[in-house]
């Protein structure tokens, strides 16, 4: 079980570390909105540069914390929890913008994966 959480917790960290350092200037096929990288995305919602820089830096925590409680567990319920709200967060905004199942894939998965890593822990 300490493996299948391990897994979890690199999946989801580095899944958000490549979407937000990586390939946030790139369309691809799960950008919400007709938006052809992040920051876009957020406009797509109706969500202010603010907020955009506000969420990144969230998932960016939430997703440092998960990997530093790969060493350290009593870190892993605060970031699983961040991530589960972030990303909650994330597949409501694709349903506002009515966004294609496809879309929701990646923040449903996420979602997921931070819900179950609450439940194992």
């Amino acid at each position: 079980m300490e493996y299948l959480k391990i897994a979890l917790q690199l999946i989801i960290a580095l899944g958000i570390f490549n979407v937000w350092l990586l390939r946030s200037a790139r369309a691809t096929q799960y950008r919400g909105g007709e938006a052809s990288n992040l920051k876009g995305e957020f406009a797509a919602y109706g969500l202010s540069e603010w907020m955009f820089y506000t969420v990144g830096a969230l998932k960016l925590l939430a997703a440092s914390l998960l990997l530093l409680a790969i060493w350290l567990p009593g870190l892993l319920a605060v970031g699983a929890s961040l991530m589960a709200l972030l990303m909650l967060g994330a597949v409501l905004m694709h349903a506002k913008v009515n966004d294609p199942a496809i879309r929701y894939l990646p923040a449903a998965a996420m979602l997921i994966m931070s819900l179950l890593l609450l439940i194992l822990q």
